[in-house]
C-alpha cells in the first residue's frame, strides 16, 4: 500500500509533471498543495509531512538545535540575486559599487534571498557597514509585519518609520535601491519608473557563476524527522521525484519555447553558459553552495557560528532503477 505524503510548495511551473502524474513513485501517494506563504517547518503544521522551506530560516533552526525536521538538499528555488536590486529610472547608479554610502531597503533582513543579495554586494567591494539599511514592505498592498526581528541595529539597520512603502521612498529619493525577490506590478512595462541597477544582468550573473560555481539556492525541502527515520528511502524518493519533474518540464519548455518571444534566448544561455548539472540535487553536489551560504549567514550575523552541511541536510540514498526494484521484488 503506498505511503500517503502531504507536501506544500510554491506554485513553481516545474511541478506541473508531478501534479499531473506524469512522474510518479508507486510507493507514494502524493497530496501537494500550492501556497503563497511557506511554513517554517512541516512538523509545526498538523497533517503536513514535508514542505518547501526557507534555506536561511532552516539553517538558523539547525544551528539552534531544532531537529524535528530533516533537510533534503534539493532546491525548488534557485536564483541569481543581481536582478533583485532595483532603483528608480533616473538614479545614477549603474554598478553595485555605486551603492556604497547609500540607503537600501530590504523586504526582510534574514531572508535567504536577501542574504545572497548582500553577499553579491560584498563581492562588488561594498561593505555592509558602508550602507544604511532599512526594512519594510514594498508597497502599500503588502502586510505590516516585523521584518527585522532580533537583527535590528538602530542607526544602521532600522525598520522604516510609519511603515511607509519602500517604493514610495525610492520614488521620492529617500532610498537609493531596494532588494526585492518579486518585482512590483508594472515593473516590466516600458513606462516603468523603476529598473534594475545593473544594465547587463545576464553577464553580471554569469561572472558570479564563473567565480562561485553555483546558482544560489533560496529554498530547500524539509520532511518530518520521525517520518524520514521510519522510512529511510523517503528523502531520496522525494528528491528524485522533484528532479524528474524538473527534467521533464525543462525538456517540454525547450520544445515549446514559443510561449514567450525570447524564451528561446534564455534557454540557449542556460544551456550554453551553465553546466548541465547546475541544478542537481544532493548534499555533495550542493556542498560548495551550502557552505558559502553558511559562511555568508555567519559573516552577516544571522547565525552565531558556522554549521556543517551534513548537520543541515540528510545524505539521501540513491533511488533504485526500475530494473533494480524488479530484482528486489523478485
Amino acid at each position: 500500500m503506498p505511503l500517503s505524503l502531504s507536501l506544500v510548495f510554491r506554485d513553481w511551473d516545474f511541478l506541473t509533471p508531478l501534479l499531473l502524474g506524469e512522474v510518479a513513485d508507486d510507493r507514494l501517494e502524493l497530496r501537494i498543495e500550492r501556497v503563497d506563504t511557506m511554513p517554517d517547518n512541516p512538523s509545526e503544521t498538523e497533517g503536513l509531512d514535508g514542505a518547501e522551506v526557507s534555506l536561511s530560516r532552516f539553517v538558523q533552526q539547525r544551528v539552534a538545535g531544532r531537529d524535528r525536521d530533516v533537510g533534503i538538499a534539493t532546491f525548488p528555488m534557485r536564483a541569481f540575486r543581481h536582478r533583485c536590486i532595483i532603483t528608480r529610472g533616473d538614479h545614477p547608479a549603474r554598478h553595485l559599487g555605486d551603492l556604497r554610502g547609500g540607503r537600501i531597503g530590504v523586504t526582510g533582513w534574514q531572508d535567504s534571498g536577501n542574504t545572497w543579495t548582500r553577499d553579491a554586494l560584498l563581492d562588488a567591494g561594498v561593505l555592509l557597514e558602508e550602507v544604511r539599511w532599512f526594512a519594510g514592505r514594498l508597497t502599500a498592498q503588502h502586510p505590516v509585519i516585523d521584518r527585522l526581528g532580533r537583527f535590528a541595529q538602530p542607526g544602521w539597520i532600522d525598520a522604516i518609520p510609519g511603515e511607509r512603502p519602500m517604493l514610495d521612498m525610492l520614488r521620492e529619493g529617500a532610498l537609493d535601491a531596494v532588494f526585492t525577490p518579486f518585482m512590483p506590478e508594472g515593473f516590466f512595462a516600458p513606462e516603468s519608473e523603476f529598473r534594475p541597477v545593473l544594465d547587463d544582468l545576464p553577464n553580471a550573473e554569469r561572472r558570479y557563476f564563473e567565480a562561485r560555481g553555483f546558482v544560489p539556492g533560496i529554498h530547500a525541502v524539509a520532511l518530518r524527522a520521525d517520518l524520514a527515520r521510519r522510512e529511510s528511502w523517503l528523502p531520496g524518493a522525494v528528491s528524485d521525484l522533484l528532479d524528474r519533474s524538473r527534467a521533464l518540464w525543462t525538456a517540454k519548455r525547450r520544445r515549446y519555447a514559443g510561449t514567450s518571444p525570447w524564451l528561446f534566448d534564455e534557454l540557449l544561455r542556460v544551456g550554453r553558459w551553465l553546466p548541465e548539472d547546475h541544478d542537481a540535487s544532493g548534499l555533495e553536489a550542493n556542498r560548495p553552495m551550502i557552505e558559502a551560504f553558511v559562511a555568508a549567514a555567519h559573516a552577516q550575523g544571522l547565525i552565531p557560528a558556522p554549521i556543517a552541511a551534513e548537520d543541515i541536510f540528510i545524505a539521501t540514498d540513491p533511488v533504485p532503477t526500475i530494473e533494480q526494484q524488479e530484482d528486489v521484488s523478485a
